[in-house]
Order: C-alpha cells, then structure tokens, then sequence
C-alpha cells in the first residue's frame, strides 16, 4: 500500500505509537507519520504508507486547524491539564475581555516552545531535561495564527477554534492567552481537526483500519500517491524512456509529450503535456507517469538546462 492513511489518533498515544500499532496491523514497516500530536490531543493524524513517505515534508508544511479547550485561571508546568498544578486563581475575565485578547495574537508571532516538548536542544529532548526538573533557555520560533475564534465561553472555559501554521503549540497559546488576561491559563483539551486538506471525516480509528485489514478492504481507505499531488499537472513518459524514469535521470520536452491517458494506479486521469492549451509546453513542476500508467516521480522544469529535472520519486 503506497499512500496516506489518515488515522483519528486517540488520547493517550503518541505519534509514534500509532506509527507502532499500523505496522503490525497493516504488516509493513515502512511508515512515517506527518507531524506529531501531543498524547493528550486527538484527532487528525495523516499517516505516510510506503513510498508515500517521500510526502512528509509537503504536508508537514500546511496549515493545521483545532478545536480547544481552554481552562483560566489555573497553570501547570505542561501548560495543559496533564501537568502538576503551579498556580490556581479566580477568573474575572468577560467573554469581550476573552475575545480583544484572542484577537491580538492573530498573524504571525513569537512562540517560545515549551519545556515538555520534543524540540531539540544540545542534543537533548526538551521534555527529557523537563522530567530531570531542569529549566533550559529556548530561543522564540516564528508561528502563524490564521484564524481564531471563541466558540463558546462558560467561566472559566472557553472553546476556541484556531487555524494555525506548522509548530504551533497550541498549549503555550492557552498559557500565553491566560497570561495576557492576568489570571493564567492551560490547555483542558485539544482535537486536530483537519491537516491541510485532511480533515475528521477522512480520519479513521486504529480499529477500524484493523477491522478493514481483516475484511481485504483495508487500501480503499488510503489515498494514493499520486492524488494527494494532484495540484501539479500530470503526463506520461514515451515508452522509450521509461527506463530514464525509473532511474530519476533528467527528463526532455520531447520525452514527455505522448498524448493519451496518464491515469495512475489511483485512476485518476492526469493531462499530458501535448493537452496542454497553446503550444502544449509545461514549466514548473509536474507529476511524471511511465508509459504503463505508473505513477514514479515529481518532476521541475530547469530553464537553465532545457529539460525537468527529478525533485522525489516514488518508486
């Protein structure tokens, strides 16, 4: 199976535990998930199978969307309600109050990552040092917020809905947000749920992947290769320079201008370049078929050198 599965991850796994749980349900070993969800998050989770896992770093990139729970006026060393309590206060705050301060982090901020996290310092995991009850100085990292609304407000729990960029935490923005109202704040619960174009009703359970395995049905549930590409025009390769493909050699115009039916193991149709408007030509980057219909790579035109050069293969 080559694809994306995209799994509605339960409280209580890492990422790397549903990573665990599909190559035993699905036996095979080559998987990789495509950005990490807290353990105490659910919700949206896409899963690279096979050679799809050349995907990650152009999903890893889109924007991500969650319905959280916030809870004022209390603190944790996590920032959210799985950590020990550091402080506890009443909650003044109106909900006009709440939504001037929600408001004022919408666009691009400075995030300082949290300790319990799995960023990188010196080599070390920061929710590592954390658990040694060490204290390390992090450097703030650029995030975007695109949309975020209070969807309901009941003191001292808000619902919010946020549209954010990769690398968002969305623990520290509750901490951050109760820090900004005077009376602190953390994350009581958290659903991704959509990842770029993946959303909840494309998602399913380790169960009911498990259950379809059972059932021979299990590769209808992925999405091929090839379609998660589908922004970028498809064609075909000539018969005669299949063997280029396979090997990622650089490919001509000439080499990619076979008319006909570039559909791909998914059977969706891609346009060949000689069905293109005008004089047929493409520039930029394309999906790239052999001649049997097989999808094998993702390909870019160099106008430096005359021909499309190989960006990733699915091979």
């Amino acid at each position: 199976m080559d694809g994306i599965l995209v799994i509605n991850k339960e409280k209580g796994w890492t990422s790397a535990d549903v990573v665990a749980k599909l190559r035993h349900v699905l036996h095979m070993k080559k998987i990789g998930h495509t950005g990490t969800l807290d353990p105490a998050a659910t919700g949206v989770l896409p899963v690279a199978l096979g050679n799809a896992t050349g995907l990650t770093e152009f999903l890893t990139e889109k924007k991500k969307t969650y319905h959280a729970v916030l809870r004022l006026g209390v603190t944790t060393d996590t920032q959210d309600m799985t950590g020990t309590v550091i402080s506890e206060q009443e909650v003044q705050v109106t909900e006009v109050q709440l939504r001037e301060a929600l408001a004022s982090f919408l666009g691009e901020q400075l995030q300082l990552p949290p300790m319990y996290s799995a960023v990188k310092q010196g080599g070390k995991r920061l929710y590592e040092l954390a658990r040694k009850g060490i204290t390390v100085e992090r450097k703030e990292r650029p995030v975007t917020f695109y949309e975020l609304q209070v969807l309901s407000w009941e003191n001292p729990v808000a619902s919010l809905l946020v549209a954010c960029s990769k690398g968002t935490y969305i623990r520290t923005l509750c901490n951050d947000l109760g820090e900004k109202l005077g009376c602190g704040g953390c994350m009581q619960e958290l659903i991704r749920t959509a990842s770029g174009s993946f959303t909840l009703e494309d998602s399913h359970t380790i169960s009911e992947v498990s259950a379809a395995m059972e059932e021979n049905r299990a590769q209808a549930l992925v999405i091929p290769t090839d379609e998660i590409l589908g922004d970028y025009p498809g064609t075909i390769c000539i018969p005669e320079a299949d063997r280029l493909l396979q090997n990622g050699n650089p490919l001509t115009e000439e080499q990619l201008q076979q008319a006909g039916s570039s559909a791909g193991e998914s059977g969706q149709a891609g346009i060949t370049l000689a069905q293109l408007p005008g004089d047929g030509k493409l520039r930029g980057r394309i999906r790239v078929y052999q001649s049997d219909g097989k999808f094998t790579g993702l390909y870019e035109w160099s106008a430096k050198r005359r021909f499309y050069r190989p960006v990733k293969m699915f091979l």
